[in-house]
């Protein structure tokens, strides 16, 4: 892991408000989303360009928290451990085909028992995956994503995808699902849980980019976002799915549920 890592900040508070409730979340994020939507240029996730959304929602909380997650099943979302542990009133969010906020309430959360909040402090292992339940199925234009064991290697180029910031210390840019490409680094040697990200100065996660998918040339996702070495666009941690899958599996099973497996 990197010397000082820490978690990409999408489940810190969001700079429009501070909502107390699910109709304080409404209208905070009715007033933050538009303006993240039609505010500043298509650049970035932090450096890259506007994608299609495709299988991703964003993922919210009580407190002002924005991280992304990734579709996996109608009913079913993946996103980062550290977006939802603890968390109060998560909801799903997205835009309806008006242009209107659309909350969706979770029915259940699964946090990957190999999550650990202290790790980056204590310098230990985390798994920082969760699975999410919503109480009703998402729309049928969020497909579900094809999930890989793949495990990339130093040089190989994936794409890293989120609706964080476009940069640091500008929350109203965050809304917007960007993606950019990223050459993968080896700074510990490789890992079977992480994969690590390097670009050009600048080019990386930034805030709401938690939870948010890392896929490989095929498109299917590799690792989900979680950590970041230092400022917006610096060294981008993800932890990698296919050595997860069993518990990816498992917890789908409990729910009637099934992810895609590219093998």
């Amino acid at each position: 892991m990197p010397s000082v890592p820490r978690r990409l900040p999408g489940a810190r508070r969001a700079a429009a408000a501070v909502p107390a409730a699910v109709s304080a979340i409404v209208s905070a994020i009715a007033l933050a989303a538009c303006a993240a939507l039609t505010a500043g240029p298509a650049r970035a996730i932090v450096g890259g360009a506007e994608a299609p959304a495709g299988g991703a929602v964003m993922v919210l909380t009580a407190n002002g928290g924005v991280c992304t997650g990734v579709v996996l099943a109608p009913e079913t979302v993946l996103t980062a451990g550290h977006c939802v542990a603890g968390a109060s009133d998560l909801r799903v969010h997205f835009r309806d085909a008006s242009g209107q906020p659309v909350l969706v309430e979770v029915a259940a959360r699964a946090v990957h028992p190999g999550y650990d909040a202290g790790a980056a402090a204590g310098r230990r292992r985390s798994i920082d995956l969760a699975l999410l339940r919503t109480a009703t199925a998402l729309p049928p234009r969020f497909s579900p994503e094809t999930l890989s064991a793949a495990m990339p290697r130093a040089g190989e180029s994936l794409t890293l995808s989120g609706y964080g910031a476009a940069k640091a210390g500008d929350p109203r840019s965050t809304g917007t699902f960007r993606g950019v490409a990223v050459p993968v680094v080896e700074p510990y040697g490789p890992s079977r849980i992480l994969v690590w990200l390097r670009g050009a100065p600048g080019i990386g996660g930034c805030q709401g980019d938690s939870g948010g998918p890392v896929t490989g040339p095929d498109g299917a996702v590799v690792a989900v976002a979680a950590w970041i070495g230092g400022a917006c666009g610096g060294l981008t941690q993800g932890v990698l799915v296919g050595p997860q899958r069993a518990w990816i599996d498992r917890t789908l099973a409990g729910w009637d549920r099934t992810a895609r497996w590219d093998g």
